[in-house]
């Protein structure tokens, strides 16, 4: 299977980390890099490589539509400002933290790329974070804010460490714990500049229309539409990047300038010596450019023309079970300031509601959604992958299709009923997304 253009992308990939690393490498390894952000000392550092991209045509990316290209390059067209707000955004995204620089004092990982880095930087990732909540059909869902937040951190600093404070445990009063696996933000921007009525048209929470299908938006803080997250928890980029960037690296932000508490313990005196916020708000711009300005990838191309026509086969089955119901292969975004994102239609096999999936993939909660309601993942770079579903469970796309239930029960036992060549060349065609 192949992808046009990467080859061209990652050389200049490569010659950007070796331009930028090679001259900004005393100032990473400061801590005094912090209090001079980490834009400003980046930004004469990145236009060498993005006037070489626009040399390039269009940094060797070969386009199936205006929106794709290989895993890992950003959208085709970008301005040269966007392209430069990109590179320094990809920098960042990269860049290891120090406890010196605020990583911490509880944390996953020290940079952002390490849990998103398959096959490249800003795709998913095989590394697990824990996550914990409490269901109750009364009280509803309690992220247990008070014993640590829903969110396990499985590292602390030297200095925690050292006044005795160890890696967050499992509250007692969890009912639920799951493993997620990070998910592909290829093409995050596109899904962020979809118009808030596009998605809910496509709810029916009441199945008005007797197929079995409930979809219903999730919500995002102060109720507002969620579309990022397993949960649909989070409503815009930017929400959603802080979240991490102050769960998984334990950074504080303008917005959010207290620390995340050791299962809901105060922090020791000393043990977190950085002032806030330990992240700057213009830092935070630029990784949402970045991710806003990530690319979609192109569909995988079988090398066998007996394989990649049968998948083609594949996609009117994976229609005619019923399949595309949810996984809505196509959305577009609405008007955008931006020329790379306004109105552009898009696969994204995802209708973005929430779906009720049964009780054998039930575990974790949120706000606005039950233990068993998952936001429909994106099938996007599915091929890309190896583990499936939200804690990685399904070990192949086959596996992953059978553990559905719930409102997908009927299309997953449409498909144990086809014959094994047409399972085939369903499966073909999932292998090219």
């Amino acid at each position: 299977m192949k992808r046009n253009g990467i080859t061209t992308f990652v050389a200049f990939s490569l010659l950007t980390q070796k331009v930028i690393g090679r001259r900004s490498s005393s100032y990473i390894s400061s801590a005094n890099a912090r209090s001079a952000s980490f834009t400003q000392v980046l930004r004469s550092l990145v236009r060498l490589p993005v006037l070489l991209c626009f040399v390039l045509t269009a940094c060797g990316i070969a386009d199936e539509t205006e929106v794709e290209a290989p895993p890992g390059a950003p959208l085709p067209g970008l301005s040269l400002e966007e392209a430069e707000q990109f590179s320094l955004g990809q920098t960042l995204f990269n860049r290891a933290f120090t406890p010196e620089e605020g990583l911490g004092p509880l944390f996953n990982q020290a940079r952002c790329s390490s849990c998103h880095d398959l096959p490249t930087s800003g795709g998913h990732g095989a590394e697990p974070v824990t996550k914990v909540s409490h269901f109750d059909e009364l009280t509803g869902c309690d992220l247990l804010r008070e014993e640590g937040g829903d969110l396990l951190q499985a590292s602390v600093v030297p200095a925690l460490r050292a006044a005795g404070i160890l890696p967050e445990r499992i509250p007692v009063s969890a009912t639920a714990v799951t493993e997620l696996r990070a998910p592909s933000l290829y093409g995050i921007g596109l899904v962020e500049a979809i118009d808030d009525d596009d998605i809910l048209i496509r709810a029916d929470p009441d199945d008005l229309d007797g197929d079995g299908i409930s979809g219903r938006p999730g919500l995002g803080p102060g109720g507002s539409l969620g579309r990022f997250g397993s949960k649909a928890q989070h409503t815009t980029l930017g929400e959603f990047i802080e979240n991490a960037i102050r769960g998984e690296m334990g950074l504080t932000t303008p917005t959010h300038p207290v620390e995340e508490m050791p299962n809901g313990l105060p922090l020791p005196e000393g043990t977190d010596p950085v002032p806030e916020p330990e992240i700057e708000a213009s830092d935070l711009d630029l990784l949402e450019a970045y991710l806003r300005f990530l690319a979609q990838p192109a569909r995988l191309i079988l090398d066998n023309a007996e394989d990649q026509a049968a998948s083609q086969e594949g996609e009117s089955i994976f229609g005619s079970l019923g399949c595309a119901t949810c996984h809505t292969p196509t959305l577009a975004t609405g008007r955008h300031h931006s020329t790379v994102l306004n109105q552009k239609r898009f696969r994204i096999y995802s209708d973005l509601l929430l779906h009720d999936m049964g009780p054998d993939l039930a575990d974790i909660c949120a706000p606005g959604a039950r233990p068993s309601e998952w936001r429909t993942a994106r099938l996007v770079g599915l091929g890309l992958r190896s583990e499936f579903l939200h804690d990685g469970r399904a070990r192949s796309v086959r596996d992953a299709i059978l553990m559905h239930g719930g409102e997908a029960e009927s299309a997953r036992d449409r498909f144990q009923n086809l014959t094994p060549d047409s399972r085939r060349r369903i499966l073909l065609f999932l292998r090219t997304l």
